[in-house]
């Protein structure tokens, strides 16, 4: 059986925050201020969700995708123009079943998503791949930190890797949030490969241009 959390819903407007980043947030509106400092009370736990659209400054329960990540709160810092930082670390995938307001918050119930599993000899052989695969995307993509590319190396887990390079590909968010929906590794792999594989196709067909350019 599902466990069943009940926990503050903070809305973003243009970020999908995935399991194990630890990602900073600038927090402006009150009713998502309300609930950072109801997740502050209890036990630092919130539940962040994509908007749809991000213009929406007052969005309802349906104006969120279905799908978020359950997030601790590290750090919350009060900043003089009213807004608030904070830095959090998202913990898993959770899917919001249903909510309700709160003293001007949503209030939501979510259940966790059930754990990616693959068996040992396919996620390796996948996490080489995909190792491969960003190392050559990010020699060529200036918008990829070269610190991230730096210390890819590290994450042994392939569901981990996927997330990390997910969180850092300057894709759209409907991409984001679709990989971040995605139950199954094995499919989450493939959208990630197909995506920076399109990046790896863009940037080709941009160096084809510039050299045209640059012979002309």
């Amino acid at each position: 059986m599902k466990t069943v959390l009940e926990l503050p819903l903070l809305p973003l407007r243009d970020v999908v925050v995935y399991p194990q980043v630890v990602i900073p947030l600038f927090v402006g509106r009150e009713k998502s201020i309300q609930a950072i400092e109801a997740a502050m009370d209890a036990d630092k736990a919130i539940v962040l969700v994509a908007q749809k659209n991000p213009a929406d400054d007052d969005p309802e329960l349906s104006a969120v995708y279905e799908v978020g990540t359950l997030a601790n709160i590290l750090q919350m810092l009060r900043l003089p123009d009213g807004t608030v930082k904070v830095l959090v670390e998202g913990k898993q995938r959770v899917v919001i079943e249903e909510g309700r307001l709160e003293e001007g918050y949503w209030q939501v119930k979510a259940t966790e998503f059930a754990a990616a599993d693959m068996a040992e000899p396919e996620s390796e052989v996948l996490r080489r791949v995909v190792l491969e695969t960003f190392k050559v995307l990010s020699q060529h993509h200036k918008k990829i930190p070269a610190e991230f590319s730096a210390s890819i190396e590290e994450f042994k887990s392939l569901e981990r890797l996927v997330d990390a390079i997910a969180a850092q590909l300057p894709i759209k968010l409907e991409q984001k949030q679709e990989i971040l929906a995605t139950e199954s590794l094995t499919k989450r792999v493939e959208e990630l490969l197909g995506l920076m594989d399109t990046e790896l196709e863009l940037i080709k067909v941009e160096q084809r241009v510039r050299g045209r350019v640059k012979k002309q």
